[in-house]
């Protein structure tokens, strides 16, 4: 007996394997977005956008060239190494087959800049699109911070120690602390 499938409402087995398939291919761009980021891969970093994609936050940037200079730019500053750790996913797909996804990625960034040790949490909202060639790729990536703090200072939602991430600052988190003040 076949079970229908509560997110497409379907119990066609093909239907639903497609589906499978297009989440586990998103969690994948999501992990190459950290691993090229973390390692500097700048060309396999950019390869994960769609040739007009965006990153917003820190800054913003449109497109491959924007792309490749900005984030190569950002290890050559104040931020001289991050690494990032991401969980919490969520996938929403639209379309039956999906041609486009949206979601949300908790990020744990441990980090340096200039020279001192740094902690920063935050969230990535993204667009995802599916492109003829089948690959899925960022249409667009957006980062905002909970927090970024020097390591030695501590951490609580809202604090920022660097300039840039208190302009990428997480709405949701900031409208929390002025509700409870």
């Amino acid at each position: 007996m076949d079970v229908l499938d509560p997110a497409t409402g379907t119990d066609d087995l093909a239907a639903r394997v497609r589906r499978l398939e297009d989440l586990h291919a998103i969690g994948q761009l999501r992990a190459h977005y950290c691993q090229a980021l973390d390692d500097g891969r700048w060309d396999d970093l950019v390869d994960l956008f769609t040739p007009d994609g965006a990153f917003v936050g820190l800054s913003s940037a449109r497109g491959h060239d924007q792309l490749r200079t900005f984030f190569a730019d950002l290890q050559d500053g104040p931020l001289s190494a991050w690494w990032h750790f991401s969980s919490n996913e969520t996938i929403d797909l639209v379309g039956t087959p999906a041609h486009a996804a949206t979601g949300q990625t908790w990020l744990d960034q441990p980090c340096v800049v200039d020279g001192r040790a740094h902690i920063a949490a935050g969230r990535y909202t993204d667009r995802m699109v599916r492109g003829d060639d089948g690959r899925w790729r960022f249409d667009e990536r957006r980062v905002t911070f909970f927090f970024w703090v020097p390591e030695d200072e501590g951490w609580a939602p809202g604090r920022y120690g660097w300039a840039p991430a208190r302009a990428a600052a997480d709405v949701r988190t900031l409208d929390r602390l002025t509700a409870g003040a």
